[in-house]
């Protein structure tokens, strides 16, 4: 097969995409040229303090054990989820006491199970807010107001780790030379150059995770794999399910 034509530098032609299984096509381009957007897309992540998502899963335990006994039925003991949840955690801080710059397949499926757990609790929390309010008496509609908020900040918060986990392999991942292809298209992505250096954080995720439980949809950040697109659906529904259905339920039961 004969070699495509050159393209001249400086000329200010954009190069064509290049082969995926190419193993420096992220960071050089199809061509070995420098790529604007290679930081975005394919260099390795820069290390990040793990403090963010840690104060996040606390936040999210805090916000299950204020949870009224009429929606935690069916996670057994009020201690029970708080108390294994915690357990992980406190695993994960002692493996990794610091940064996250090592790639630890046992610690990444401890940290995976963490996240599983909590949205697990959650879900069958909710589900157990909607039993109550299809079985409800008046004097309960306060209390199952007030239990949808929690809920709904449990589920922007779990979502928004399980993108930071998954995304282009997970967090220590990320930092490898070679690692797996975006999940996420964020807006720095899209203009090559508009941003320097930049590289996704926990943050960024949990943004991502904001706007599709408010808006019920992506909204600057799109989904690229069908693992985050399935995961952004799971969300969607339960946000719709907490926010439609649940609270406007509840100001009916006080009315």
């Amino acid at each position: 097969m004969s070699e495509p034509p050159s393209v001249p530098s400086g000329s200010g032609v954009s190069l064509p995409p290049g082969p995926a299984d190419t193993p420096d096509w992220w960071s050089t381009g199809s061509r070995g040229h420098e790529r604007d957007d290679a930081v975005a897309w394919g260099v390795p992540s820069e290390r990040e303090p793990r403090w963010p998502a840690v104060v996040a899963i606390l936040v999210a335990i805090s916000l299950q054990v204020v949870l009224p006994e009429r929606v935690i039925q069916g996670l057994g003991p009020r201690w029970l989820i708080p108390g294994l949840e915690g357990a992980l955690l406190a695993a994960l801080l002692i493996a990794r006491p610091h940064r996250l710059d090592r790639e630890e397949s046992a610690l990444r499926r401890l940290s995976l199970t963490l996240i599983a757990v909590i949205t697990a609790a959650n879900l069958v929390a909710l589900g157990e807010l909607i039993r109550a309010l299809l079985v409800h008496t008046p004097t309960e509609g306060r209390t199952l107001v007030f239990a949808s908020v929690p809920i709904w900040l449990t589920n922007v918060i779990v979502f928004g780790l399980w993108f930071w986990e998954l995304d282009r392999g997970g967090v220590t991942a990320r930092l490898q030379p070679v690692h797996r292809r975006p999940d996420f298209l964020f807006p720095q992505m899209t203009v090559p150059g508009s941003s320097p250096g930049w590289t996704p954080g926990f943050l960024d995720y949990l943004y991502t995770s904001f706007t599709n439980a408010t808006a019920f949809s992506p909204t600057d950040t799109m989904p690229l794999t069908p693992r985050v697109k399935l995961l952004m659906m799971v969300q969607s529904l339960a946000s719709l399910l907490t926010v439609a259905l649940v609270i406007s339920r509840a100001v009916n039961i006080l009315k």
